[in-house]
């Protein structure tokens, strides 16, 4: 499967910049931020947004409600945790997703700002992850949101946090509507997972998640089931998931497994796999058509879930 065109064009123009490992957070972080100024013009600006910060036990937590302007509610909910390797990324990063998302479901997006790697290793990104849940849960009617249509999602990392939030919702007994689950990490990268090597030239490298992992996860701990939802026990009863991988994308296997232990323990609902797209795709709506299709897809199956 060749390329879209326009990804091709984006990849070559990226083409020239130092490995992502090769950088410190903080030069990698500036560059994540340089690179995101290229989609702003492109998100829809009429959707209204609120920032507010939240209670948690690790203190107030910043997260963004996007809603778009007119539509009545109460709103299916979508809480958004960003992707980043865990270490880079914000808001402000995935502003033009969560935007697209609000306008095409309609939904009321809830953008999480959770504690970064390194300065907070893991469990600070899964607990802020599931505080915002909660949150949702209690709160959201008092903003235009149904509480008893919340769906957890996520891109990369996000997508990692996402799918762990989701079990852990299971377990507390915190009612989800589903999960959608974009490129996500569910594993350490194993030589097993074929598209490692098949899609190194791609963007995202093995070299660069093996420093996502080594900045996010305490020096002496590996992965296990709290932070490689691939390596969850027991993936029943779980809410249904949207899950959303790429063809010339490393972690194209790691989805493709993940996507198969949900439907086996039957919690999956689609398995939108992508052809000719590359990690970071579904950050492009309205640059790249193929991106610009899969947001309104996703977002669409988001507003019916639970109806």
């Amino acid at each position: 499967m060749q390329l879209d065109p326009v990804i091709a064009q984006l990849l070559e123009a990226a083409k020239g910049q130092p490995p992502l490992e090769s950088l410190s957070v903080a030069d990698a972080r500036a560059s994540m931020n340089q690179r995101v100024e290229l989609l702003k013009p492109f998100a829809p600006a009429t959707i209204e947004t609120q920032d507010m910060a939240i209670p948690t036990p690790a203190g107030p937590l910043p997260i963004r409600l996007y809603r778009q302007p007119g539509v009545a509610g109460p709103l299916p909910v979508v809480v958004w945790l960003h992707g980043g390797g865990w270490v880079l990324g914000s808001i402000e990063t995935h502003d033009n997703v969560c935007r697209f998302l609000a306008q095409e479901g309609p939904l009321l997006v809830v953008s999480v700002d959770y504690r970064l790697a390194p300065e907070f290793r893991s469990p600070a990104q899964q607990e802020d992850a599931f505080s915002a849940l909660q949150w949702v849960s209690a709160e959201i009617a008092a903003h235009g949101g149904d509480p008893a249509r919340i769906i957890v999602g996520g891109d990369s990392a996000g997508g990692t946090l996402a799918a762990l939030a989701a079990i852990e919702a299971h377990t507390s007994g915190l009612a989800l509507a589903g999960q959608l689950l974009v490129y996500p990490v569910t594993d350490f990268p194993a030589d097993a997972m074929a598209s490692y090597a098949q899609n190194a030239e791609f963007g995202l490298t093995r070299e660069a998640m093996e420093w996502f992992w080594a900045h996010w996860l305490a020096e002496s701990a590996g992965p296990d089931a709290k932070t490689a939802p691939l390596r969850a026990p027991d993936l029943s009863n779980l809410p249904p998931a949207y899950v959303i991988t790429a063809s010339h994308d490393v972690l194209r296997d790691e989805g493709v497994a993940f996507a198969g232990r949900l439907e086996a323990a039957g919690a999956l609902a689609v398995h939108d796999a992508v052809e000719g797209v590359i990690h970071g795709f579904f950050s492009m709506p309205g640059l790249a058509p193929v991106a610009t299709a899969t947001v309104q897809r996703a977002a669409r199956w988001a507003a019916s879930t639970g109806a």
